[in-house]
């Protein structure tokens, strides 16, 4: 497997309707109701799109960040993306954009608290504004990637209508969407190529209770009976279950030391991205998927990855066929 010699004709746009700026402070000890003077604190361009992004661009894949930014919060967005290399075409709003925090404690791994804020209330002009951008980075792009929470004024048929807006562009566009709650259930009528909903949110779009594994594959059958080719649900340590072009795959992988989890999920859709790009078969697909989100694991910083814990972590992912009986 290598991470290196992208496809020189595609080319990923990653959509973040609210961008933040990414504050992980690591504080020993920390509980509630005490006062901490914060010795390490990393902070970042983020939001779920970017941080697909800083992964596409580590690995050497060419990569564009679109969205929503405002005020100087929105400025240190952009010139954190500049300081990377990572280029970006936002539409500028009136506001603030908001500042997501994490606090890590070193002595409880798989355990973090975050804080988020709410972010710019976004008008119908400067949706419209985003469409016409979007629609015009469609056609000169191979996949879009649709990531994360809608800001304040958006319906919940946003996503939808920007990814039949794009198709219009480019139907031969590959469409991702990783959001969560009636934003994912709209967008869904938009028929996007890959899903990654995680065991709750998979309930909500059965509109039922899953309560066993066969539940859970009769789930991801039908929804790709429904015209989503790739659906992948993300089992947390337990690694996933993937339903590919009818078939059904099992992802497992070792436990990890764990330094930060946040941005692991955003750092499997990106592997999976670029191996889609790269014309990996499923298998190597959902390996190079787990791997960035494992090696994400790794890092301090939400969406990191280093290609060395990559090529590493890539040979330690299992993908297994799950039988049609079962």
């Amino acid at each position: 497997m290598s991470t290196s010699n992208p496809k020189v004709d595609s080319r990923i746009v990653t959509v973040t309707l609210n961008a933040a700026i990414d504050k992980t402070y690591t504080v020993p000890q920390f509980d509630l109701n005490h006062a901490y003077r914060v010795n390490d604190m990393v902070a970042t361009a983020g939001g779920k799109g970017i941080n697909v992004a800083r992964v596409a661009s580590i690995l050497q894949q060419p990569v564009i960040v679109s969205g929503f930014v405002a005020g100087s919060q929105g400025r240190f967005i952009t010139e954190g993306l500049n300081r990377e290399g990572i280029a970006h075409d936002f539409v500028q709003v009136p506001g603030e954009s908001r500042v997501c925090i994490t606090i890590l404690d070193p002595a409880k791994p798989n355990e973090q608290t975050e804080l988020l804020e709410p972010g710019p209330r976004i008008t119908p002009e400067a949706m419209d504004a985003l469409s016409l951008k979007l629609q015009e980075l469609a056609k000169t792009s191979t996949c879009m990637a649709f990531s994360g929470s809608l800001p304040m004024g958006c319906p919940t048929d946003t996503y939808a209508r920007l990814i039949r807006d794009v198709k219009l562009s480019n139907p031969d566009l590959r469409i991702v969407l990783d959001a969560s709650g009636d934003a994912l259930v709209a967008g869904l009528e938009a028929k996007p190529f890959l899903i990654k909903p995680n065991e709750h949110e998979i309930e909500k779009l059965v509109g039922k209770t899953v309560q066993s594994p066969e539940e859970l594959h009769a789930c991801i059958r039908n929804l790709m009976a429904e015209g989503i080719a790739c659906v992948v649900v993300s089992l947390g340590k337990d690694g996933a279950i993937a339903g590919y072009q009818g078939k059904l795959y099992r992802v497992t992988f070792p436990p990890l030391e764990i330094v930060n989890p946040v941005g692991s999920g955003d750092s499997m859709v990106s592997g999976m991205i670029i191996a889609f790009e790269r014309g990996y078969n499923i298998e190597d697909t959902l390996r190079l998927g787990s791997a960035c989100g494992s090696a994400n694991a790794l890092m301090i910083g939400a969406g990191s990855v280093q290609p060395t814990d990559v090529e590493r972590l890539f040979a330690d992912v299992h993908v297994q066929v799950i039988p049609v009986e079962e």
